[in-house]
């Protein structure tokens, strides 16, 4: 368990590794910042030293900093690719020697639907979906010793940090306008996820139920859970010889991008 957070003087990780604690489990806290390497080793270390051995990793958390891209600041920017993507990266560095060496291992990320798109929150968008390739990745060049990686994409209530708010609620007429279009393009459906919808699923996929599941993208919120198709060409041309920007002019408008609209514009 390891979170750099601190609520009135306790580290967030601590607390949490009480509670699991107190319910029967067993857990142990580790403070280490993960957004560095160093963080990252240390924290697989304290879990092989603390358990044992070393079955699952879980890359859940991170912190955000949103605004728009003009005004986002570089220090938060590292602070939220760092949080997520070089997180995520660094847990599954240090995890696969000891995954490789057994033989395996399960690996779960978080990525999100900002990935597909969230104005107001590009940083968070560009390290979530940087995850899934991470995962993709992940899964490929680990499949052969055993290992699975996969990640989840949960839709739930936001987060009630008065900065990120701020910035949602400056946000709000253009996502207005953008309509179901203001977060990639699923739209509202229904419930939103509770912890418990998360858990169950996030648990499921590290399970020897999902032995043939690698490399995958899961969608979870409230009553439904879904797999999430890998992107495809939607329309392809073909020229002999190769294409040029006037065959493209010629062509391009009536085969490649019939019909096709910027949905973004806010009109």
């Amino acid at each position: 368990m390891s979170d750099v957070g601190v609520d009135d003087g306790v580290g967030r990780a601590d607390t949490v590794a009480s509670e699991i604690n107190a319910a029967g489990g067993q857990s142990v806290a580790d403070p280490h910042d993960l957004a560095t390497f160093e963080g990252a080793r240390a924290v697989i270390a304290t879990a092989l030293d603390h358990f044992g051995g070393l079955d699952i990793v879980l890359n859940n958390a991170g912190l955000r900093a949103a605004n728009a891209i003009g005004d986002m600041t570089e220090n938060d920017f590292d602070l939220v690719v760092g949080s997520h993507l070089k997180a995520s990266y660094g847990t599954i560095k240090y995890a696969a020697p000891v995954f490789i060496e057994q033989g395996s291992g399960v690996i779960l990320n978080t990525s999100s639907e900002s990935g597909f798109g969230h104005p107001y929150n590009s940083a968070y968008a560009a390290a979530k979906e940087g995850i899934t390739g991470l995962t993709r990745s992940i899964a490929r060049e680990l499949g052969p010793y055993g290992v699975r990686c996969n990640q989840i994409r949960p839709r739930s209530e936001g987060t009630q940090d008065p900065k990120f708010m701020e910035a949602f609620m400056r946000s709000a007429p253009q996502r207005e306008a953008l309509g179901r279009y203001a977060l990639g393009s699923n739209g509202d459906r229904h419930r939103r996820s509770l912890p418990e919808d998360v858990a169950a699923l996030a648990v499921w996929l590290c399970t020897d139920a999902a032995a043939r599941v690698n490399g995958h993208d899961f969608f979870v919120m409230g009553d439904e859970v879904a797999l999430w198709s890998e992107p495809d060409f939607w329309r392809t041309a073909f020229q002999a010889g190769g294409w040029t920007i006037d065959l493209l002019d010629q062509y391009a408008p009536d085969t490649l991008v019939h019909g096709v609209e910027n949905r973004f514009t806010g009109a």
